[in-house]
């Protein structure tokens, strides 16, 4: 393969749509609010992004040097593992990566905040630092979270209320309480793409010692918890469209209900490598949720 298509791979263009959803949540209801500043949005977008490629990277390089991405790999085969890209070469991308994350990351906040904020420019750049330390120990520190069954609980954090809540405040200098329930959907999805992903490579992640839930409960257990995190995205959703009730437009988030429910029904019944071809329509599919969700809300005004 081409240097690019390596590269291109180990970005793994598919998750940075779920990347992206939290994010353009809060926006839009940023927006819905009457407040949104432009530049600000799309340095929050490209912030987010540079995340998640960094993610993509240090998930590359971990899982090989500690073992996950072996020959035996039901998923796509990784730079690392197929030895397109050394190790070393890897460990370079990740903090470039990394120092790109940070410089506009440091422009968001100079932005937002100006010179009167500091307060808040500090406590966003500790937030900063804290998903970039949480993309690398994935799988890339000497101790990977992701190995002790921990992924859950952080992609929930960080793709749920940090990206939700901070972008909308961000915009809006607010946190309204109702908010948690949108961003607790927004997480949820993203924890379900990584529980897709987990029962993927479930046999070799228990050769790995990598503890993930699936490897932990068991495929039966993983896809009941599948289709609760799907579930409770939806409930969340609902509840907070029921507590601020304006117009039929907030349902509007349900037009992306079908393609999760044909994707549910795929997982329940598949397993090992045919789970592959479900990790980018669920991931669409809760871009699309997001997406319609603070477009009904801007469009209920």
């Amino acid at each position: 393969m081409t240097a690019f298509r390596v590269w291109l791979g180990a970005v793994r263009p598919r998750t940075l749509v779920l990347a992206l959803a939290g994010i353009s949540l809060g926006l839009l209801l940023a927006a819905a609010a009457g407040q949104l500043n432009p530049v600000t949005a799309l340095l929050t977008l490209v912030t987010a992004v540079l995340l998640q490629v960094l993610s993509n990277l240090a998930n590359d390089y971990g899982d090989t040097v500690h073992g996950a991405d072996t020959a035996a790999r039901v998923g796509p085969e990784r730079a690392v593992q197929g030895g397109y890209v050394t190790p070393g070469q890897m460990l370079k991308a990740v903090l470039l990566s990394a120092g790109l994350a940070v410089v506009a990351g440091l422009f968001l906040v100079r932005l937002s905040f100006g010179a009167d904020g500091l307060l808040l420019a500090v406590l966003f750049l500790l937030l900063g630092a804290a998903a970039i330390w949480a993309a690398w120990a994935y799988t890339g520190s000497a101790r990977p979270y992701g190995y002790a069954g921990l992924g859950d609980v952080m992609v929930f954090v960080f793709f749920g209320p940090v990206s939700v809540l901070g972008s909308y405040f961000l915009q809006t200098g607010t946190l309204p309480a109702w908010l948690f329930l949108p961003a607790t959907s927004a997480g949820l999805l993203s924890v379900a793409v990584l529980n897709v992903n987990n029962m993927r490579d479930l046999a070799g992640d228990r050769l790995a010692g990598k503890l993930t839930l699936p490897v932990r409960a068991g495929l039966p257990a993983a896809r009941a918890y599948h289709a609760a995190l799907l579930g409770g995205a939806v409930a969340a959703a609902l509840l907070a469209v029921t507590l601020n009730w304006r117009s039929g437009w907030q349902l509007l988030f349900l037009g992306a209900a079908p393609l999760l429910g044909t994707h549910l029904q795929a997982v329940l019944v598949r397993d090992g490598a045919r789970l592959d071809a479900q990790l980018r329509p669920l991931a669409l599919g809760a871009f699309l949720f997001c997406l319609l969700y603070g477009l009904g809300w801007l469009l209920a005004g």
